[in-house]
């Protein structure tokens, strides 16, 4: 059977416009266009609308899709399986955020007061969620799913005294940092390599598997990041860039 894109808009709840558009860019194609020139889709075209729009509902966008989409041997119910993996891990974090939350609430209303346990799985939990909202799907389409879920289940196993070296590594990257950018410090000298190499082994405790080629990507990309650039630069002017250019010199030589 045949569907007018009138017909694929309303079912899918996207815009003609949206379709005309992935048909543009060839993303998704019609079945077939009439002498009227009106487009027709057919189940194939709705099944592949349907794994773009869970794509996109995982931040995805549409270069990355199509490139998924348009990878021979592409296998649908492996693609779905994968959906379903992704999202019942983000279910499980908003639950254990949302659990954290009423207790918090609870606490702060007098009732049963959290312990130093439930504390710190509050400070995780929110974390989590700020840097999924802030940064997933980016590093999603960088890295993968199975990286990420890996890295984040590694954070939400992390004992205590980990995750205050991690929060400790931070605080000393950034400081450093803004010494070397302040005092004009170039990306090649010693005092670089010692931040790089503070920025290591803080990937290394965040990270389900470090790699210097991953490194290297993720530093390179904080100049371009309005995020990131706001983050680094937020006290002193070049951070960002210096820490980008000093891990590009000195990853491979650590």
């Amino acid at each position: 059977m045949a569907y007018t894109i009138g017909e694929v808009s309303r079912m899918a709840g996207v815009s003609a416009r949206t379709l005309r558009h992935y048909d543009a860019i060839g993303l998704l194609k019609p079945s077939y266009v009439n002498q009227a020139g009106y487009r027709y889709y057919e189940q194939r075209q709705l099944e592949l609308l349907q794994q773009i729009l869970f794509y996109r509902e995982r931040g995805f966008d549409l270069k990355r899709i199509q490139s998924i989409v348009n990878e021979q041997g592409f296998d649908v119910m492996a693609a779905l399986q994968d959906h379903l993996v992704s999202l019942e891990a983000q279910r499980k974090r908003l639950n254990d955020l949302i659990q954290t939350v009423k207790s918090t609430i609870l606490s702060k209303q007098g009732g049963n007061q959290m312990s130093e346990a439930e504390k710190f799985a509050a400070l995780k939990a929110a974390r989590l969620a700020e840097n999924e909202k802030r940064y997933g799907a980016e590093t999603r389409q960088k890295f993968g799913d199975a990286a990420v879920e890996g890295s984040l289940q590694k954070f939400e196993n992390m004992p205590q005294e980990q995750y205050e070296l991690f929060c400790s590594l931070e605080k000393q990257i950034a400081h450093k940092l803004q010494q070397a950018a302040a005092a004009g410090i170039e990306p090649k000298s010693p005092a670089a390599r010692e931040i790089v190499l503070l920025h290591k082994k803080w990937l290394q405790i965040a990270w389900a598997s470090y790699s210097p080629q991953a490194h290297r990507a993720l530093a390179l990309s904080y100049a371009a990041d309005p995020r990131f650039l706001q983050y680094y630069d937020k006290e002193v002017d070049g951070c960002a860039s210096l820490l980008g250019q000093a891990v590009d010199y000195w990853v491979d030589k650590l």
